[in-house]
Formats: structure tokens, sequence, C-alpha cells
């Protein structure tokens, strides 16, 4: 007996495979070391601790908003980058992620300095 084209000969399995094998691969995701979140949860720890010393010591002025500002920063960026998964996405992803912030900080930048020029204006000018 000839074969058919319309039926192959060989059995065709699935492309996603069978719904065992489907459920096996949505939990086979990446998988990091429990050392890993540990270490990042020690520096989390220390940075907490190197910006509360920073009020315990009685820093004052511009170094005292540098450095909360910088350890807030060291810190959300750890956390966005390790417990977000941000470390090991796609780069088109971690932009459209995190441009949109930065564009929105140069934006309240400007703000702030055409409202530091207009005070210093009003100031020359209305005396």
């Amino acid at each position: 007996m000839a074969s058919n084209p319309a039926t192959p000969a060989t059995p065709v399995t699935p492309a996603h495979g069978s719904g065992q094998d489907a459920g096996h691969a949505a939990h086979s995701g990446q998988q990091h070391p429990i050392g890993l979140y540990l270490k990042i949860w020690a520096l989390l720890f220390v940075l907490s601790t190197l910006s509360y010393l920073v009020d315990y010591f009685h820093v004052t002025g511009y170094l005292r908003w540098t450095l909360i500002l910088v350890f807030m920063g060291l810190k959300a960026g750890l956390i966005v980058a390790v417990f977000m998964h941000m470390a090991w996405e796609r780069m088109a992803l971690i932009c459209a992620i995190l441009v949109p912030p930065m564009c929105l900080l140069v934006l309240v930048w400007l703000m702030a300095e055409e409202a530091n020029h207009t005070f210093l204006t009003r100031g020359l000018f209305f005396r």
C-alpha cells in the first residue's frame, strides 16, 4: 500500500511537549544560588547601617545629603538588579524600565534650574 502524503509515516510530537513536560518547563527557569541572595542581603544591611551612621555621627550639609543619596541609589540598584532579576534580562527590557525614570529626573532637574533662574532674576529686578 502506498503512503498518503496527507498522513505522515512517523508520529509527530507536539512542539511544546506533553502537558507534564510543559508544566516542568514552566517551573525550570533560571535558578540562582541562595548564597547570592544572602550576600546581597548582607550588603543591603551594611549600606543601611552606613546610611544610619550618617545621622548618628551628625554629618551635616551637602556631605550628608550626598552620602544619603549615594547609599539610597546603591540599595535601589541592588534591589532592582538582583531581586527583580534585571541583571539577567535583555537590554531592551532594561532600557524600557530604566530610561523613562531617568528622563523624568532630567526634566525635574531642568525645572529646578529654571526655578532658580527665575528666583534670582526676580531678586535683581524687583528690589
